[in-house]
């Protein structure tokens, strides 16, 4: 599995196994079976309501500790220093853990749901920090930052995101978040890589899909990783977690790249940072 190396020297696989709505045992049975399967990333969040499955899930797999990276997720409604703290060892508690790999702010703060949105970013990422030197998370990171956010969040920041997860997928691949972050080294992380099934029955990728005699769905994850960013497909069907890890027998071209990325906008979440809890219609 290839690996890319973050700006703090850490390095994680390019595909990760998601797990948002695996819960309980459908969750626990999902974790074992990628593991098995080969996947040595897992991404997880508080707001999932699924750690402790997750935990559960690496305990039966038999794979050690050390083979895999854990990532959970800081939620968007406890950004100040101490909930950030008392949040982390939740988190690390359900997950039965004794360190998490990556650690990330879900969402940030905005000028709608906070008076102060950069100092809560900043607070919630200072405790961040804290942890990190107490050697208790490896890499700490964002998730749905814009420039904007970022910008605001270097004024006092110690150490710089490791990652932004982000919304990546074709027909909404957010280039100019994911060419800002390429400028200050922060590794982009997909989420939602086949936009809820979306893109899965557009023309340009079922062509692309037929000249390679593979599926629409691994010509989305190949692409994602073409990108030189992280790809975290989620399932839990048996069929689908083996088919996800498996897209490094075909590779696209530069003009098939071209193409996908052309896409009008298609499968797009509606999650938008500055106005949560609404969506953007």
């Amino acid at each position: 599995m290839k690996e890319i190396v973050l700006n703090d020297g850490n390095k994680i696989p390019i595909i990760g196994f998601g797990t948002y709505k695996a819960t309980e045992q459908e969750g626990i049975e999902a974790v074992k079976f990628a593991l098995k399967n080969g996947y040595r990333l897992l991404d997880t969040a508080a707001k999932y309501n699924n750690e402790e499955a997750v935990g559960k899930g690496i305990k039966l797999s038999g794979v050690p500790r050390e083979e895999i990276k854990v990532t959970t997720k800081l939620w968007r409604e406890n950004l100040s220093y101490e909930e950030a703290k008392s949040e982390f060892e939740t988190s690390l508690q359900k997950l039965q853990l004794e360190y998490i790999d990556l650690y990330l702010i879900h969402w940030p703060a905005n000028a709608k749901n906070y008076d102060h949105w950069q100092h809560a970013n900043a607070e919630a990422w200072r405790a961040m920090e804290d942890l990190q030197t107490e050697g208790k998370i490896k890499s700490i990171g964002v998730s749905n930052f814009w420039p904007g956010h970022l910008e605001a969040l270097f004024k006092t920041a110690r150490v710089l995101p490791a990652i932004n997860q982000i919304e990546f997928h074709p027909g909404y691949w957010q280039p100019a978040v994911t060419a800002y972050c390429k400028t200050k080294n922060i590794t982009v992380q997909s989420w939602s890589p086949l936009g809820r099934g979306a893109v899965l029955e557009n023309e340009t990728l079922k062509k692309i899909a037929q000249n390679h005699k593979t599926t629409v769905a691994k010509v989305c994850l190949r692409w994602v990783t073409q990108h030189e960013v992280i790809v975290i497909p989620k399932s839990t069907t048996k069929e689908r977690i083996k088919e996800n890890i498996d897209i490094f027998d075909f590779k696209l071209t530069q003009e098939e790249i071209q193409q996908i990325n052309d896409i009008p906008k298609l499968g797009y979440s509606g999650e938008h940072p500055n106005v949560w809890p609404d969506r953007e219609e």
